[in-house]
């Protein structure tokens, strides 16, 4: 029963594993650019996602092996390797909900260096044009930031095309504020990181959790494989 019981959950430990690394590998696609314009220094989330999707995968292997084998070697290195996890998960957690404030300031501050680069530096520009387009948005706080920024007064105090709702009398000096995204990126990144932080957190921090159930089969199919092997029957 508990060796059952430990392949099932190492299958499930796999799966979370295998989604880590599909959702680490799309948001590395989908959102790279975007994690660009970030001024803080933390280590980027799609990247870590991935790296522990391939490693919860190749411990999610090893998990049913041991398991399967009953090699208790492996099934302490399983258990001590859950633990890990366990820890990780809810240092991870916490720091989501503790430091949600730090990154939407990180994202402000990089807003604000975007457009003063905007211009120079091709790739940041890039990024901020698809801010801008993707979240229908203008500036930091509104499309004016532009009028007062270098970009802007070379430009006559227009505004990039990425922050018009249509062609039409958007790049006009000074621009047509109806023809431009009202809201700045800033208000729309804030609450973005606001509404789905706290789920994350509370998503990191059970799953962390989760892995007490396989730390305790690990460990008790372990303390019965040598009453096992010499024949004496012990309740699972």
């Amino acid at each position: 029963m508990l060796k059952l019981s430990l392949m099932a959950f190492s299958f499930i430990f796999w799966a979370a594993g295998l989604t880590m690394l599909i959702i680490g590998i799309w948001a590395k696609v989908s959102l790279g650019s975007y994690l660009a314009l970030s001024a803080n220094d933390y280590p980027s989330a799609p990247a870590i996602l991935v790296a522990t999707g391939v490693t919860v995968i190749i411990w999610g292997f090893l998990g049913c092996f041991s398991a399967a084998t009953e090699h208790r070697g492996l099934l302490r290195t399983y258990s001590a390797f859950l633990t890990a996890v366990l820890v990780a998960g809810v240092m991870a957690g916490l720091s989501a909900l503790l430091y949600r404030q730090n990154v939407a300031q990180g994202f402000q501050e990089g807003l604000h260096q975007a457009l003063l680069a905007y211009g120079e530096d091709e790739g940041m520009a890039d990024a901020l044009d698809a801010l801008q387009h993707a979240l229908s948005c203008c500036g930091v706080e509104s499309y004016r930031d532009w009028l007062t920024l270098p970009w802007g007064l070379e430009h006559n105090g227009s505004v990039p095309l990425s922050c018009c709702r249509a062609r039409r009398g958007c790049q006009h000096s000074p621009p047509n504020a109806h023809w431009l995204h009202h809201d700045g990126c800033f208000s729309k990144v804030s609450a973005f990181v606001s509404s789905n932080m706290f789920y994350i957190a509370t998503a990191a921090l059970g799953l962390a959790l989760l892995q007490l159930i396989g730390i305790v089969l690990a460990c008790l199919l372990a303390a019965r494989i040598p009453a096992h092997r010499l024949g004496i029957s012990t309740p699972c």
